[in-house]
């Protein structure tokens, strides 16, 4: 018998007013993402893809319609709901990284988890872990400054590792990275997919990750265009 989608979206909207002005960020999106897929979402700027990673990720409130991810209904869900949902569930990486200057690589890994509440041993030792997966042991007391665009790319996703979430996305994770260390980044998206089973979905304008997708989405206007980006 087949699961339930762990992302599922019914007619959903996000329209943000600027003004007298509304802006139509999504228009209505149907959207079913089985866990185990690599999704490689595409459109050009302003076609949706961060305001659909953001309402995902619960960093935003849909307009209307329906959305549930991982079982949870995040358009009916409290602001205490959306805290837990974004510790538990999802971890994201950013084209900035969002890595806090004044704290080291370490620590920087390591404070979602204690912000979660787990213990400090554990959180530490996990993070260490994490840092030599992605061969960033020797870096671990450094600081964001002191690193390079591709060492800053794999702490934050080491960051988005911590507790463990089931679900990865990325938003433009490549966009602040020569090719080599954009190549780099996207292989280990992939093979937190193919090896951790985790749900990744990578938003972005490069190519470089279309060799991996399980599922590809082109958005246009805020909505699903017909058919498929080519190869």
């Amino acid at each position: 018998m087949k699961s339930d989608p762990v992302i599922h979206a019914s007619r959903l909207r996000r329209v943000y007013t600027l003004g007298e002005s509304q802006v139509v960020g999504l228009a209505g999106v149907d959207l079913a993402i089985d866990a185990g897929a690599l999704v490689v979402l595409k459109g050009v700027s302003g076609s949706g893809k961060s305001t659909l990673l953001a309402l995902i990720a619960g960093l935003d409130r849909p307009s209307a319609g329906r959305l549930v991810v991982a079982g949870r209904d995040l358009a009916g869900a409290s602001e205490a709901d959306l805290t837990v949902f974004r510790r538990e569930v999802v971890g994201m990486v950013f084209q900035n990284f969002n890595l806090l200057p004044t704290l080291s690589v370490l620590e920087n890994v390591s404070l979602p988890g204690l912000l979660a509440g787990r213990p400090r041993a554990e959180t530490l030792r996990r993070a260490d872990e994490l840092l030599a997966w992605l061969g960033m042991t020797a870096r671990r007391h450094h600081f964001p400054a002191q690193l390079s665009g591709g060492e800053m790319q794999r702490t934050a996703i080491a960051r988005a590792l911590i507790n463990d979430p089931p679900i990865i996305l990325a938003d433009e994770p490549t966009g602040n990275l020569d090719s080599g260390n954009g190549a780099v980044v996207v292989q280990l998206l992939a093979d937190l997919n193919r090896r951790w089973q985790r749900t990744v979905i990578i938003a972005t304008h490069s190519t470089i990750a279309d060799p991996y997708a399980t599922v590809r989405i082109l958005l246009k206007d805020g909505a699903i265009a017909d058919g498929s980006w080519a190869d």
